[in-house]
This record gives structure tokens, sequence and C-alpha cells, in this order.
């Protein structure tokens, strides 16, 4: 009798067991998971650039948001950006494309990244590419995106800015951003 109490004990003890140890690889994939888009976020929060824009990039003559004036910032490319107050440096009119692309450096792909624009893309002159199209991506917004076949997701021809703005988790502030478009700007109050 005393074998037979004793097997239902040692069975809740290794199911027990089995269940501790799968709730801690459950949380060791989610920590993974979290480290990984910490990871992500923290490589999209280099947003500062020396300012230097693409040959033949003209700027605006009329735009809503004159360089020195302040905007609110109403995307969100990355968490610390919506909401921010921008100072503009640049306004340019272009066609903004949204791409996806493998880094030409390897890693996993960016999906829809917001943006570059006509000046970015290799040999690319005045032609507007349609969501699906091929192109060269010829900028260093991230890490890798220089030299990466990239598919273009959308297109908008628009007034680009080029902005300033402290993060609104904190943080060093971002120099010379590229790019927001004139749509994903508001008026400062």
């Amino acid at each position: 009798m005393k074998k037979r109490t004793k097997l239902p004990i040692i069975l809740s003890l290794l199911v027990a067991l089995f269940l501790v140890l799968g709730a801690c690889s459950n949380s060791d994939d989610k920590n993974k998971e979290e480290k990984k888009e910490k990871e992500h976020s923290e490589m999209d929060m280099n947003h500062s650039s020396t300012g230097d824009v693409p040959e033949g990039l003209k700027a605006a003559e009329n735009p809503t948001y004159e360089v020195g004036s302040q905007a609110i910032i109403e995307s969100g490319h990355m968490e610390s950006m919506k909401g921010a107050e921008a100072t503009i440096v640049g306004a340019f009119d272009t066609t903004a494309y949204a791409i996806s692309y493998t880094p030409a450096t390897g890693g996993e792909k960016v999906e829809n990244h917001k943006w570059i624009i006509q000046e970015e893309i290799k040999d690319a002159g005045e032609k507007t590419y349609e969501p699906g199209a091929e192109v060269t991506v010829n900028a260093s917004h991230m890490e890798g995106m220089n030299g990466a076949v990239a598919e273009v997701e959308s297109s908008e021809k628009t007034t680009v800015y080029m902005v300033d703005f402290t993060p609104t988790t904190g943080g060093e502030k971002v120099r010379n951003h590229k790019w927001v478009t004139e749509s994903e700007l508001s008026a400062s109050e």
C-alpha cells in the first residue's frame, strides 16, 4: 500500500517540475523577444545625421513649416518621436517612399521603413516608383541601409522635413533627423 501512495506523489512532483521548467522556458523566450525589441528600438534611436542632403535635393519654396520654426511630430517612426516638439532644420519638395529591405550587412528584414526620398534611390532620376518596385537605397539612416535592395511599399509627393527633437522618453537630442513628411507634423502651440 505504501508503494501505491508514493507513485501519485512522485508523478505530481514530476508534473510540477515540468510546469516550472516550462514556465522558465517561456519566460526566457519572452525575455529574448523583449531584448531583441529593445535592441531594435535602440538601433532605431540613432537617428541623428550630419545634416548633409542628397545631391539634387531642392529646398521647398513655400513650406508649411519654415526653417527655424517649431512643430509637433505626430508620427511614430519610433516610440520616442510621437508628440515631441521639433525644430525644423530643412524643408524639401520631393517624393517620399516607405520601403522594406534586408540590411546589406545582414540581419532581419526591416518592414515599412519611413522614409527615404527620391534622391536617396540609386539612379532614380525623375521616375516615381510604384508599390512593389525594387530599388537600391543610397542612404544610411540606419546601419545596413546603404546599398540594400528595397521594395517600395508606398510613395507620396510631399514636403519632407529634417528636424531636431528631444525624444519624449528622454535622452540625447536627435539632430538632423531624416525625414518627417508634412502630414506627420502639426503646428506647435
